[in-house]
């Protein structure tokens, strides 16, 4: 079942979607995103990958405009170490290179202490990457 969450005009700023034949849940996120918009998208799929009992995450932000660092510090110091004791183990970050979202992505990466997770600028790289810890189980 996809989930869609929308901005205050009414546009899908996140999809949502649990992947059972490769065992995680996956999000794109599109447009402009706004602190709220941010936390409400990560504690909305971080609840969906508990209640489906999975570990990993593929994360697309290939499609936002602009950056997050407005709500990094809240995303590694908060977020994360609720997202790790709600059972996340594997995150794939898919960025676009040479934007805001890419810088951010690869700060988030290296402050980030409360799972294993890895930033990519291709999906399909991404996707082989996880798959080697969604399937294990």
């Amino acid at each position: 079942m996809k989930q869609e969450l929308k901005n205050a005009f009414g546009r899908v700023f996140l999809t949502i979607e649990v992947d059972h034949k490769n065992k995680w849940v996956s999000v794109n996120w599109t447009g402009y995103l706004t602190e709220d918009n941010i936390k409400t998208g990560v504690l909305a799929y971080t609840q969906t990958m508990a209640d489906a009992k999975l570990h990993c995450v593929l994360n697309d932000t290939s499609q936002i405009l602009g950056g997050w660092d407005h709500s990094l510090e809240w995303v590694i110091n908060e977020w994360a170490p609720r997202a790790s004791r709600a059972g996340l183990k594997y995150f794939a970050l898919v960025s676009t290179p040479e934007s805001f979202a890419d810088s951010t992505a690869s700060t988030f990466k290296a402050n980030l202490k409360s799972f294993r997770a890895k930033v990519f600028n291709d999906i399909i790289k991404a996707e082989d990457w996880l798959r080697r810890f969604s399937l294990r189980s």
